[in-house]
């Protein structure tokens, strides 16, 4: 079986130590592709160094939404620079997040617009965050879906139904990640059974959001599998099936080569 792990952050401190050991765990796990994911300039700088020595790993470059306030005057046309590199794969990742207080809802939206705006014009997809603004990210989407199907992923998503069929209708992918596993989130399993599989990615947000029976500790690429598992069991397939369909999804939506 073949996993691709759609959105990780192998430039994060957790993986200053080990970051090719846990690279080469990972495709030893089956894992063949890694998208690293840059939330800053400094790491879309970063994670595009990791795409370049790795096989495995390709990149996405965008600003978070709770960095965007911390960006400097020309670090946008860096990104959109960066963003033309061999191993990019996408952009983001963007977004909304009302959780956190780090960053002024206007220039939030300011910086999706832009995210949005730049991969109609550049044919990538882009990878939204959303925490405790759906109805928000929903209401965004949708005034750039009038342009036609958008072309993107809403990443760990842990959203309601109806956001999920929102997102679906505008022509998205949803990525589960490790909470799925977790005992008490019944209602992300119950979400997740209504995915349909050409539009259902698997993901880890390494270091973060470890799968049971990891929880609490750092994530990495190779416990995607993880997370596939307990996919498959709640849908009542086979893991082949989640592994084929997943793979074949991100290689679409990201054009990644079989490597």
């Amino acid at each position: 079986m073949e996993w691709i792990d759609t959105h990780c952050h192998l430039d994060e401190d957790a993986f200053t130590q080990d970051c090719a050991e846990s690279i080469s765990r990972a495709v030893d796990a089956g894992v063949v592709t890694m998208v690293a994911v840059g939330i800053t300039l400094q790491s879309c700088r970063r994670v595009i160094e990791l795409a370049d020595r790795f096989p495995a790993v390709f990149a996405t470059v965008g600003l978070h939404p709770n960095y965007v306030s911390t960006a400097g005057p020309q670090d946008w046309d860096q990104i959109v620079a960066l963003a033309k590199s061999p191993k990019v794969v996408g952009l983001g990742e963007t977004g909304l997040d009302q959780y956190w207080d780090h960053s002024p809802l206007d220039l939030q939206v300011e910086y999706f617009d832009r995210h949005l705006e730049l991969s109609r014009d550049l044919g990538l997809p882009f990878v939204v965050h959303c925490r405790d603004a759906e109805a928000d990210v929903v209401a965004q989407l949708r005034r750039h879906a009038q342009q036609g199907p958008l072309n993107g992923v809403m990443h760990s998503f842990c959203g309601s139904s109806e956001t999920a069929a929102a997102c679906l209708e505008m022509g998205m992918y949803l990525s589960i990640g490790g909470m799925v596993t977790f005992k008490k989130n019944e209602s992300l399993r119950q979400v997740a059974t209504t995915i349909p599989i050409d539009r259902l990615l698997i993901e880890t947000d390494a270091p973060y959001l470890a799968p049971t029976p990891f929880r609490g500790k750092r994530n990495e690429p190779a416990h995607v599998r993880l997370t596939a598992a307990c996919l498959a069991e709640i849908r009542g397939v086979s893991k082949e099936e989640i592994a084929g369909a997943t793979t074949a999804n991100a290689r679409q939506l990201f054009r990644l080569p079989i490597v």
